[in-house]
């Protein structure tokens, strides 16, 4: 088999701050912006990397999604545990200096870990943990 990871889905409630924050903070390229039925989907993607998306969805969105679990879907992106996804930098000092200058708010400074990785954390504007570990 010859898979790759062509696109994962984070959630969004603010699209500007979503687009804000992955576009000039991360330096994401936008490769579609769609509106429909009041919704927003935007999807990014790192530059040079045009197999790889992510793209950022109004929570559930899914008609089949009830209104109890939207609810909760909103109280775990509040908290932070509802969405995440890891990025990997050869300079994690760097990256973390540029995020932290960019007004993202940081969980993590870098830290090694015992399982013997160095990594950082941060929160989207939606709650989205971003994970950035060092590629050594």
């Amino acid at each position: 088999m010859d898979l790759t990871i062509h696109q994962t889905f984070l959630p969004h409630d603010d699209p500007e701050a979503a687009l804000a924050f992955y576009r000039d903070t991360l330096g994401f390229e936008v490769r579609n912006d769609v509106e429909y039925g009041g919704l927003h989907w935007i999807t990014v993607g790192p530059p040079g990397q045009p197999g790889t998306s992510i793209v950022l969805t109004p929570p559930a969105a899914d008609p089949g999604v009830t209104e109890e679990e939207r609810r909760v879907v909103t109280e775990m992106m509040a908290k932070g545990t509802y969405a995440g996804i890891i990025f990997a930098s050869k300079d994690l000092d760097d990256t973390f200096e540029r995020l932290q200058a960019g007004d993202a708010e940081v969980v993590q400074e870098p830290t090694e870990q015992p399982w013997g990785i160095r990594d950082c954390a941060f929160r989207d504007p939606s709650g989205n943990m971003i994970r950035i570990f060092e590629v050594r």
